[in-house]
């Protein structure tokens, strides 16, 4: 009986599946005046997004939307840093909880692809010029999405506290 109960509750544990490798080509790259990253001040940084030229035709209508999320890939981060630290403070300020990699914004990620909303300043041929892009020159873009608030805002989302008060000290 006592075996019967335990194998009711046992965890089974399943293996995780063999998954195909994942290869992306960057469609572009920032052209910045920011050549080293920082840990704010992004929001007034304006900079363009340089696509392949043959992708120009893609754009058609982007620029009748006045945000962007791109996508990209910071290239400056070390293959042997990426996923090198599960766990850690965020910003590396032991003020910040410790977090697992996952529950933060960190680059140090094992994929680290990143995402940002942006300003949309104009669309001319195959170049965006963009406000608050969080990146540096030649960082390579692998996507740009049109921002939709309706699809993209989640009103009722909740964030830690301790986020909240980062946020406000920052004056956000």
């Amino acid at each position: 009986m006592l075996k019967r109960i335990r194998n009711a509750f046992k965890r089974s544990e399943e293996p995780f599946p063999d998954l195909p490798n994942v290869t992306m080509s960057p469609i572009g790259y920032v052209r910045s005046r920011i050549k080293e990253p920082m840990p704010d001040g992004w929001d007034a940084v304006e900079c363009e997004i340089v696509l392949r030229p043959e992708l120009e035709p893609m754009l058609l209508n982007l620029a009748d939307y006045s945000h962007i999320i791109v996508v990209f890939w910071p290239h400056q981060v070390p293959e042997d840093v990426r996923g090198s630290k599960p766990q850690l403070h965020p910003r590396d300020d032991d003020q910040y909880p410790l977090m697992g990699v996952l529950a933060t914004r960190s680059q140090i990620r094992p994929n680290p692809v990143l995402t940002s909303p942006v300003r949309l300043l104009s669309v001319k041929r195959n170049v965006l010029h963009v406000r608050g892009l969080d990146a540096i020159d030649g960082t390579p873009v692998l996507d740009v999405k049109p921002y939709l608030p309706h699809h993209d805002s989640i009103p009722e989302a909740k964030v830690p506290d301790w986020v909240q008060k980062a946020q406000s000290w920052r004056g956000r």
